[in-house]
């Protein structure tokens, strides 16, 4: 059995990684252009607490983005494949 199949919600969320998508060009007030964090929040997210923390900040980050004009799918795509890429289940697929 797959084991991203037998994680519950909170354990995902726990273990989502960080929103960065490696970009890390920092523009707009501080903000990467990429993922709309600061230095300090992508600094600061591994250790931000644990399912309940990480959901809220991603969730955030999303309304921030949309915010300032950009769409938020295409952080979404990214973060989903930077997801795959490290073989661990996307959070954002549990809102769906």
């Amino acid at each position: 059995m797959d084991i991203k199949e037998t994680m519950t919600a909170d354990e995902v969320w726990a273990s989502a990684p960080s929103p960065c998508v490696d970009i890390c060009k920092y523009k707009r007030q501080g903000r990467c252009v990429g993922c709309s964090m600061t230095q300090m929040e992508k600094q600061a997210f591994p250790h931000s607490g644990g399912a309940e923390a990480k959901k809220a900040f991603l969730e955030t980050l999303i309304a921030r983005l949309a915010e300032t004009g950009r769409n938020p799918a295409f952080w979404v795509m990214s973060y989903r494949r930077k997801c795959e890429r490290e073989g661990v289940p996307c959070p954002l697929d549990l809102e769906s």
